[in-house]
């Protein structure tokens, strides 16, 4: 999806209609927008929140979730008339050296105050429907391949970021780890089946998102992951949303998949979970068969065709998913997938091991806006070229 909507849309999105009468100083016939942003702390510390000044007609959406501060940030949701040009909002942080401000995918400009070190000034956009439009604001998101069939991203989660239901349980170490390995391994899958080719001809993609731990306007908790199927070209089409949750040890241990129409399908271990492409009236209105999704004794998940071979996530030397993880392709050891991902210094570390052959080994580093996510640029070790590398097509940022 192009610009904005590269970021997952809130399904549960506020309306605007209806709100502009409660905004004080708005009249009815205003349209109401809504502006969002991030000030990132220098230093993470004990959470705290900045003192704001709006404009008059302008207000904090109210409630716990437009508010939110933890130990590297506090961000805010806006509301009031539109303004494309934008408004200006004062910040003022005893003590508190601030970084940056971040509004969806940017670094706005800081205006300092010469008469106060502790205050300052920015220009905010009030442009978006929803509160919702402005989520890629307070997510650190990387897509490392948007191509035809294809929209994989990547989150980057840290724990000084935590918010919502993440504050009152342990960071999730494990499936922090975990959840990138099996990425980049379904990532992998899905280029050398053929399946992003052919959902890519349908006008269909597959969209593998991890899960995250700082937003809450979209709690991820319990830690979960999705390999999802979009019978068109986004989440309004009918869709299979496989929620793959993750133990403590990153282990898949149950797959609640959301489906158009029916609702959530609960499948557990040793259970085949069918994903079909909605087109035609073959299995029940469903359509034809995509490929079947099994979640093995391992942790890792069988990943079935409908026209073979077979591949695999699946546990990695060690037993775990933790260190690394397996891809298996047509039952036999195919890939090895270890990844690193450096959050404080806007880093992730892919490196692939060819277990049949050695073109298929590499290692890529991608470089990332630590406080966005945008990726800067890929560097690709020494190594043999694989011959079908994931994450190459149209889309994807060049390696270096």
């Amino acid at each position: 999806m192009p610009g904005a909507l590269t970021r997952r849309a809130l399904l549960t999105a506020v309306p605007a209609v209806g709100l502009a009468a409660a905004v004080p100083g708005v009249a009815y016939a205003e349209e109401l927008a809504y502006g969002a942003f991030r000030v990132v702390r220098r230093r993470p510390d004990v959470p705290g929140q900045p003192e704001i000044t709006l404009p008059a007609g302008y207000e904090i959406v109210p409630g716990a979730t437009y508010s939110v501060a933890s130990r590297a940030e506090y961000y805010a949701f806006v509301r009031g008339p539109r303004d494309a040009a934008g408004i200006e909002v004062l910040v003022r942080w005893p003590d508190t050296p601030v970084e940056a401000v971040v509004h969806q995918e940017l670094r706005l400009e800081l205006r300092r105050d010469p008469a106060d070190r502790h205050a300052f000034a920015f220009t905010l956009p009030m442009t978006q429907p929803t509160a919702g439009a402005n989520e890629p604001t307070i997510q650190v998101w990387s897509f490392p391949d948007i191509s035809p069939g294809m929209n994989y991203r990547v989150e980057h989660n840290d724990p000084d970021r935590v918010a919502g239901p993440w504050t009152t349980v342990p960071w999730p170490a494990g499936p922090v780890r975990s959840v990138i390995h099996q990425l980049v391994a379904a990532h992998a899958i899905c280029r050398d089946s053929g399946l992003v080719e052919i959902a890519a001809a349908k006008g269909h993609r597959f969209v593998l998102m991890g899960f995250e731990t700082n937003n809450t306007l979209h709690a991820d908790n319990p830690p979960h992951w999705h390999i999802s199927y979009n019978s068109g070209p986004d989440f309004n089409s009918p869709t299979h949303n496989p929620h793959l949750w993750l133990d403590s040890a990153g282990r898949n241990f149950y797959n609640g998949m959301d489906v158009t129409g029916l609702g959530r399908l609960k499948y557990y271990v040793g259970e085949p979970a069918p994903l079909y492409d909605f087109v035609g009236d073959a299995n029940g209105g469903r359509g034809n068969l995509v490929l079947t999704f099994t979640l093995r004794p391992d942790g890792g998940i069988d990943i079935a065709p409908a026209d073979g071979p077979g591949y695999a996530i699946a546990a990695g030397r060690d037993g775990g998913l933790v260190e690394e993880v397996t891809a298996l392709r047509d039952g036999a050891p195919w890939l090895r997938i270890t990844t690193d991902d450096r959050v404080r210094h806007g880093a992730l570390t892919v490196r692939v091991t060819g277990l049949r052959d050695p073109a298929e080994s590499y290692a890529r580093v991608y470089r990332y806006d630590r406080l966005t996510g945008v990726l800067r640029r890929q560097r690709r070790h020494a190594g043999p070229t694989p011959s079908r590398r994931p994450g190459l097509g149209a889309g994807t940022v060049p390696a270096s």
